[in-house]
């Protein structure tokens, strides 16, 4: 059965629906959790051209702002896990395409299932779209239990 689980989030509330489901069952199998928030790189094309001098002072922001909202989201997370009772390990990553630090997070800390919420696009909006979860789906060989 699973040992490890990996529960990412970006902190929104949509994606955060995995997080009970997840905790719930790590409890239910005595797995411990990894959550990980993933943030995106800092993009130099956001700042006006004008603006281009402004650029070391955006991107030190930038960082701060996407390391406190981590922090906050993991914070949040690890209190949940303490209060279910179940082992919970937080992790932060940056990088320009969420599910593939999904897929990385969950083969370096030996994860043995991914917990993930989606949006459940269909049609052109999820061709067009995509999703991090329809993502994860195609290019992991973890098992993933999507959450709506």
């Amino acid at each position: 059965m699973f040992r490890h689980i990996l529960i990412p989030t970006d902190g929104s509330e949509f994606a955060h629906r995995a997080v009970p489901k997840g905790l719930a069952l790590a409890k239910a199998i005595g797995a411990k959790v990894t959550a990980l928030c993933v943030e995106h790189t800092f993009d130099v094309y956001s700042v006006r051209e004008s603006q281009i001098y402004k650029i070391p002072k955006e991107f030190a922001a930038y960082n701060a702002h996407i390391k406190e909202h981590a922090a906050k989201v993991l914070a949040q997370i690890a209190k949940e896990a303490k209060t279910a009772g179940v082992s919970c390990e937080t992790l932060q990553m940056v990088h320009d395409h969420p599910h593939e630090a999904i897929i990385k997070a969950a083969s370096k800390k030996g994860c043995d299932l991914i917990v993930m919420a989606s949006h459940g696009r269909s049609g052109i909006s999820g061709v067009v779209l995509g999703s991090v979860t329809n993502k994860v789906l195609t290019h992991t060989k973890t098992p993933v239990l999507v959450c709506h």
